[in-house]
């Protein structure tokens, strides 16, 4: 008669977390960017300094960019589909 031909679909592994652990460390990368820029940020004396002005901003958006990253950043899988 007819056979059907079954679909095979690849195994996910589901460990419960969302990401992997690559992406956690990146993450957790960024907000220290973002912390340490913000800190650069900090004080009240010569608010015009090229630190305040120019360096800490670009510190903070480096680390929004790194966090961005992290989150759309897909790992290889290397291991053998079973």
């Amino acid at each position: 008669m007819s056979e059907k031909k079954q679909k095979t679909t690849p195994k996910v592994q589901n460990n419960g977390f969302a990401f992997e652990q690559i992406n956690y460390q990146l993450f957790i990368a960024s907000i220290v960017v973002v912390a340490i820029g913000f800190f650069l940020m900090s004080g009240s004396e010569d608010i015009y300094s090229f630190t305040k002005i120019t360096l800490a901003p670009l510190v903070v958006v480096l680390g929004f960019a790194l966090g961005f990253v992290s989150i759309l950043y897909k790992p290889k899988n290397n291991k053998a589909q079973d």
